[in-house]
């Protein structure tokens, strides 16, 4: 799909400029789950984002979210391409966004290798495999009724490469801990159209050792994952602020902390680096607790 028959030039079928992203879910039984959504829809979030690993099935939980709420968008962040074929995720995507038109997003990406490699599949050539992906999707059949507008297709996209396949053959892209600069320079490779959704981890205090305890507690299961290491070199980052649990510099770049107003600051610097939307990620230590109080807190910030 070229630039010029790209379907979402639109920033508003993301819900709006903030949104949230959460792991907490798995946290939660399902009819919590579905509380939490609605309250997130309750508090003016335009997105509810989540992310696949070993928890439970990414399209049938955006189900379970979408029949608890009316309006937000639900979107996955993202659905790994390798632990189902193209035809299956064109026909999840087209069979949401048919039952719920316009609140389904479709992120999708290559995950990381032990989390593919664990299940049995073998993670091979990223990139050729998402563009493939991305072709066989076009060409599968759907013999059931369609959507009257599909979902966006945003892919998790990090180093210039896959944002480029993001730029020509989808809709967009979902970049995953990356810092306002990076934001800049994905705005720059995906030129003007494409959509652009960042993920923002926060830690909602202003007591700082405490705000480094829990961004490291956060940071350290990607810090050994070898896709995220190479996008933070790439992103001016040396060996050794990714050694052991990170320098200070790294842990404040990739998450921010302090009061609501800080919290703003880093999103603001986001969207002015040109994403259209963001997508705040509450760290906690506490998740089976819910996140009600922060979302409503950073709600107040966020969306007045």
């Amino acid at each position: 799909m070229s630039r010029t028959e790209r379907r979402y030039p639109d920033p508003s079928v993301l819900g709006g400029e903030v949104g949230l992203w959460t792991s907490i879910l798995n946290y939660l039984p399902a009819s919590r789950a579905r509380e939490a959504a609605a309250e997130a829809e309750e508090l003016g979030y335009g997105a509810l984002w989540f992310g696949e690993a070993t928890g439970r099935e990414i399209f049938t939980t955006a189900a379970i979210l979408l029949s608890a709420t009316s309006r937000i968008q639900i979107a996955t962040g993202i659905a790994n391409i390798f632990v189902r074929d193209a035809w299956a995720t064109n026909a999840a995507s087209k069979t949401l966004a048919e039952a719920y038109p316009g609140r389904f997003v479709l992120g999708i990406g290559v995950s990381h290798r032990p989390l593919v490699e664990m299940r049995g599949h073998d993670y091979r050539s990223p990139l050729a495999t998402m563009r493939s992906y991305l072709e066989d999707m076009r060409r599968a059949r759907f013999d059931a009724v369609g959507p009257e507008r599909e979902a966006p297709v945003l892919l998790a996209a990090l180093g210039p490469k896959m944002l480029e396949l993001s730029r020509d053959l989808a809709d967009g892209a979902h970049p995953y801990l990356v810092t306002p600069q990076h934001t800049a320079y994905a705005r720059g490779i995906l030129g003007e159209g494409p959509l652009l959704a960042v993920e923002q981890g926060v830690v909602l205090t202003e007591d700082r050792t405490e705000a480094l305890r829990l961004a490291r507690s956060h940071l350290s299961r990607y810090l050994r994952l070898p896709n995220y290491r190479n996008s933070w070199l790439r992103q001016g980052f040396t060996e050794e602020d990714l050694s052991g649990e990170g320098s200070d510099h790294f842990v404040e770049a990739l998450v921010a902390w302090g009061d609501e107003g800080r919290i703003r600051e880093r999103v603001h610097e986001h969207l002015d680096a040109g994403a259209d939307h963001v997508c705040v990620q509450v760290i906690t230590d506490r998740p089976g607790a819910g996140l009600g109080r922060e979302w409503r807190v950073l709600a107040h910030a966020l969306l007045a």
